[in-house]
């Protein structure tokens, strides 16, 4: 099996997600804030994210060597969160993104993660254009995207969804 890149800040590693990590995705994409900022991803069991990981992070990892990063707490080897960077359908350039576990929200962890995967997508893996979107109710996410740099572009909607999202980019 090939190996990927992993990081580290000073609080946490990022690791790239795989189905040793399928139990932890359960829990996060079944949090409320992810159903209602994120979206129902439908991933009902252990197994389900199992086959989550493995067709839809997995292969763009394969492909560009960056994706979904597990957030491992460095103080008690916790995982506490995703954030990536996904070449989305429909978004011109790379998205980067992040959710935590309710417990580890409004601690820093997703400036941290986001910041360290902004600085590695434009020096390591030299992607030209880094974007970020989130809903317009989602007031947390747009302070921290825009505290990474990313201004306002403008409304967009994904293609096959209807629903409005605000699009910022570096």
């Amino acid at each position: 099996m090939k190996t990927y890149k992993h990081f580290e800040t000073e609080r946490l590693i990022l690791q790239p997600t795989t189905s040793d990590d399928a139990e932890f995705i359960f829990e996060l994409v079944n949090t409320p804030k992810w159903l209602a900022n994120i979206g129902d991803r439908n991933v009902k069991s252990v197994e389900d994210a199992k086959t989550y990981i493995k067709e839809r992070m997995t292969p763009q990892l394969e492909k560009l060597g960056y994706g979904n990063y597990t957030l491992i707490r460095k103080v008690d080897n916790h995982k506490i969160g995703t954030c990536g960077l996904y070449d989305r359908e429909g978004l011109e350039g790379v998205d980067i993104g992040f959710a935590l576990l309710p417990a580890y929200e409004n601690l820093g962890y997703g400036y941290e993660s986001a910041a360290k995967l902004l600085e590695v997508g434009i020096k390591e893996f030299h992607i030209k254009r880094i974007s970020a979107i989130t809903t317009k109710e989602n007031i947390v996410s747009q302070k921290l995207i825009e505290k990474l740099g990313l201004k306002y572009v403008n409304i967009i909607k994904m293609p096959d969804d209807e629903e409005e999202l605000l699009l910022y980019s570096l």
